[in-house]
């Protein structure tokens, strides 16, 4: 799913908006029992109650692609009679009005959610008459192209309201607060099917977690039945190591600036996509290349990535690299340099000693002062 896919949907979550058939839930305590559990149509419920569902919604729907937001695969298997996709699409069929698919639903959750707590398991069924769209991309409302019904599943903590005092109006009195029980936003979720292309994409899914480097693995496997992908930071920490290892003795700083600037263009080139930038194997060494990784160290390559990432792992570019700025660090001094003046910096050996220069264009400020730069002689200049 894109960014605009996903924004299309966020939209529905409001009362003007609103297609969400039925709404159902279970409460469980941190012993992992059943305390209650609700089913009705969604437009019976009170406004008050409807916008904190759509706030609950709505957060399920939120974050970035590749860090909370993740688009999963089913594996061929998981589509066959008993896997999970199958299972997933029967609840989704029913309009959960199925009692038992229900059940089964909800011990499935706690069997394989890990979770410290009590937490509420929300489920929604939704069907959203998609419009069609002009040529400039405008809504035609009276011209649906299809009907994209879908699940959305959101678990959300419950914890007891902070203590405090609170002003009782009847006796006009200050006054310890009655803590209650209080539904917190999202900590996991999922959409199903996709909505890819503007369309139920029934192969595919799409998960949600408040935590991007805590993906509670065994929930996304057993449940979903998805592999696991790489987190944010797990992306992060394989392409660098993957740069090191390629590279080996050859990693200096040229290289790697000419490696930023390489990733700055691909960024610019895909700017206007609606899809993030996403690295295979074959895009990673391409990138390489066009940075001046030699053909000897190229031919290592394929090796490397299968050993770190996988074969079949594809990288978010926001999770790899950062192109907000340009970062060098040694183990007393940390310099930020603007992303597209790496050529303000260079390693030079000065005396004998290795060095990281950088040439001052412009003012100079040291901890909020503006400081004057003495007359230095130049590298060469004859000293007297």
């Amino acid at each position: 799913m894109t960014k605009q896919e996903i924004n299309e949907l966020k939209r529905l979550f409001t009362i003007k908006n609103c297609s969400i058939t039925r709404i159902c839930g279970c409460y469980v305590d941190g012993e992992k029992n059943k305390k209650t559990d609700f089913r009705q149509a969604f437009l019976a419920l009170p406004e008050e109650e409807m916008f904190k569902y759509f706030e609950i919604l709505r957060k399920c729907l939120s974050g970035t692609l590749g860090k909370n937001l993740l688009n999963l695969e089913f594996p061929l298997h998981t589509e066959e009679p008993g896997g999970t996709q199958e299972g997933l699409l029967r609840l989704r069929d029913s309009k959960l009005k199925d009692e038992a698919l229900l059940e089964a639903f909800y011990d499935k959750i706690i069997e394989t959610y890990e979770y410290v707590g009590n937490y509420l398991i929300l489920l929604i069924h939704d069907v959203y008459d998609v419009p069609g769209r002009t040529s400039d991309g405008l809504d035609m409302e009276d011209a649906s192209d299809e009907v994209y019904e879908y699940i959305l599943c959101a678990i959300c903590p419950v914890d007891l309201s902070k203590p405090g005092l609170s002003y009782n109006a009847e006796e006009n009195i200050f006054q310890n607060r009655v803590r209650d029980w209080v539904v917190g936003m999202p900590e996991t979720g999922f959409l199903f099917p996709a909505f890819n292309d503007r369309g139920a994409d029934l192969h595919s899914a799409l998960y949600y977690s408040k935590d991007a480097e805590e993906l509670n693995e065994n929930f996304m496997e057993q449940l979903l039945g998805c592999p696991v992908p790489l987190s944010a930071g797990a992306q992060k920490e394989t392409f660098q190591t993957l740069i090191e290892e390629t590279l080996g003795e050859t990693c200096e700083l040229e290289i790697v600036k000419n490696i930023h600037e390489k990733f700055q263009e691909m960024v610019a080139e895909h700017k206007e996509e609606p899809a993030p930038l996403i690295l295979d194997k074959n895009e990673v060494k391409t990138l390489l290349a066009g940075s001046g990784v030699n053909n000897e160290k190229l031919a290592e390559f394929d090796n490397y990535f299968d050993a770190a990432a996988g074969q079949q792992t594809a990288l978010y570019a926001n999770n790899v690299f950062n192109t907000r700025s340009f970062d060098v660090k040694t183990p007393d001094i940390t310099i930020k340099v603007s992303p597209d003046r790496t050529d303000l910096i260079e390693t030079r050996k000065i005396d004998g000693l290795d060095c990281l220069v950088i040439r001052l264009d412009g003012g100079v400020e040291v901890n909020g002062i503006t400081v004057h730069r003495p007359n230095l002689p130049s590298p060469g200049d004859d000293l007297q």
